[in-house]
C-alpha cells in the first residue's frame, strides 16, 4: 500500500496517459480511504443513481472504473453484469478485489476500446472527465461499443465542459448519433470536504445511443 496522500492539485494537473498512470499507480491501494471517504467525494453516487433513474440496465461499462466506486452503487442499486476500464492496472486491481465486475479491461480511451462494437446497454463514467487530461474526442469509442438505445451517464467537470469543447461535441452528436440528451448539475464533493476543490461542479451527461 502506497504511504502517499492523495493530492487533488495533482490530479487536476494530469497532461498525459503517462501521469495519469504514475499517479494512479501510486494511489490504487488507498484511494477509498485517504481520498474518497476523507474528501467525501459524491460523484459516483450520483452518476450511479442518474444512471438508474433514466432507466440504464446492464450489460454496463463503467469507464475510468478506478477502484470501483461507481461499480459497487451500480451492483448495490441491482444492476449488472458490470465491466470496469481505466488505464491503471493497479487501480482495476482494487476494483476487482469488490467481486462486483465481471471483467476488467485495461485501456486508454484515447487509444479506443479493445471490446466488440454494440456489447453494452449501458456506459457509465464518474470520474474520468473531472480533472480535464481526457477531453471530448473519447466519446465516439463509448458510442461504438454501446447498443443501440444503450442509456449513458457520464460526469464531465462544469469547468471543463465549455473549455475542452464538450458543449459543441454533444451538439454534433445529438444531430446524428444520440437522443434524450439532458443535463444534470451535482456537486462533487459532498459537506464534510475541505480545499479548493470542495465546491466544484460536474454535469451529468444523460443520453441514449441512436
Amino acid at each position: 500500500m502506497s504511504n502517499k496522500t492523495p493530492d487533488l492539485r495533482a490530479a487536476y494537473s494530469l497532461k498525459s496517459p503517462e501521469e495519469n498512470k504514475r499517479l494512479y499507480a501510486e494511489w490504487a491501494g488507498d484511494y477509498d480511504d485517504n481520498f474518497a471517504a476523507l474528501e467525501d467525494y459524491q460523484l459516483h453516487i450520483h452518476t450511479a443513481r442518474a444512471f438508474v433513474a433514466a432507466g440504464g440496465q446492464g450489460p454496463v461499462l463503467d469507464v475510468g472504473a478506478g477502484t470501483g466506486l461507481c461499480g459497487a452503487v451500480l451492483a448495490g442499486l441491482g444492476v449488472g453484469p458490470i465491466d470496469a476500464t481505466d488505464i491503471s492496472a493497479e487501480m482495476l486491481d482494487q476494483a476487482m478485489r469488490k467481486d462486483i465486475y465481471r471483467d476488467a479491461i485495461e485501456a486508454d480511451l484515447n487509444q479506443g476500446l479493445p471490446v466488440p462494437r454494440d456489447s453494452y446497454a449501458g456506459v457509465v463514467s464518474s470520474g474520468t472527465f473531472t480533472h480535464g487530461h481526457l477531453g471530448p474526442e473519447a466519446l465516439p469509442a463509448l458510442l461504438r461499443v454501446a447498443r443501440p438505445g444503450a442509456q449513458f451517464a457520464l460526469s464531465i467537470n462544469a469547468k471543463h465542459f465549455e473549455a475542452l469543447g464538450f458543449s459543441d461535441a454533444f451538439g454534433a452528436l445529438e444531430a446524428e448519433q444520440i437522443s434524450n440528451l439532458s443535463f444534470t448539475e451535482v456537486r462533487i464533493y459532498g459537506e464534510l470536504a475541505a480545499g479548493p476543490n470542495k465546491d466544484d461542479i460536474a454535469l451529468i451527461a444523460l443520453f441514449e445511443k441512436g
